[in-house]
């Protein structure tokens, strides 16, 4: 009998290209540095807090979740989310169990090879080239805001004010 060895875990980074390219969303990996709040990564870019998208975890009171990508310069709006959702609650889970839920520790999420494919709802003021998490600490994406729309077939509204 012989013995296969299994394949080295991914980095976060490999899984965030792997399901990019299969999903036919071009997409850039770039080493950033490392920034304390988003008006210091905006600066560090060189671009506007918007063009930063938060990718937020969050999770529905039957336990399952979702991914909301809001812009840097907003905050999402739970009610405006909620009634998007179609429920009457939704939270922020723990650093562990959103970990747990995507693979990614806060600061690093992203859709983009989640070890679990949940559902995406954009703000619709995400346009153009965005930055965002990368899957790893020192990392960033860069990614056109409508392929990432389209190839998530994510679900666009107005979550955030």
């Amino acid at each position: 009998m012989s013995i296969v060895p299994s394949p080295a875990p991914q980095t976060g980074r490999e899984r965030v290209l792997a399901d990019a390219a299969a999903r036919g969303i071009p997409i850039e990996i770039v080493a950033r540095t490392a920034a304390n709040s988003i008006e210091e990564a905006a600066a560090a870019l060189g671009i506007e807090q918007a063009s930063i998208i938060k990718s937020l975890v969050v999770k529905r009171h039957d336990g399952t979740f979702l991914f909301a990508l809001v812009p840097g310069d907003r905050q999402i709006s739970w009610p405006k989310l909620r009634a998007v959702v179609g429920v009457n609650k939704l939270q922020l889970p723990t650093p562990e169990v959103a970990l747990e839920a995507t693979g990614y520790e806060r600061g690093t999420i992203t859709p983009f090879g989640s070890s679990s494919p949940w559902p995406v709802f954009a703000d619709q003021r995400m346009a153009g080239r965005i930055s965002m998490g990368a899957g790893e600490r020192d990392y960033g994406a860069w990614v056109d805001a409508d392929d990432l729309i389209r190839g998530f077939d994510a679900t666009v509204a107005d979550i955030s004010d």
